[in-house]
């Protein structure tokens, strides 16, 4: 399977290969992790990416251990699968 990209801070390579986004949920779906994005432009897209990936991402957010990445902007790239 193909995994999505995801990052908690601006990339600061291929810029223009990147989405910037707010999380909408983060649920779990056949043994990945599913995280809904709201596009700038108003569109929701769903990443999927391993449990590693999710762990990565949520512990470099500005948020409390343990709390939810709901409503955090994020950088994504679709990479599908």
């Amino acid at each position: 399977m193909n995994h999505d990209r995801i990052h908690a801070r601006k990339p600061t390579h291929d810029i223009d290969r990147w989405s910037e986004g707010v999380v909408e949920s983060a649920v779990e779906r056949d043994g990945h992790c599913v995280v809904t994005v709201r596009a700038a432009d108003g569109d929701t897209v769903e990443l999927v990416v391993t449990f590693a990936v999710r762990d990565l991402f949520v512990s470099r957010l500005d948020i409390e251990p343990g709390a939810s990445p709901v409503g955090e902007r994020v950088w994504y790239r679709k990479r599908g699968g």
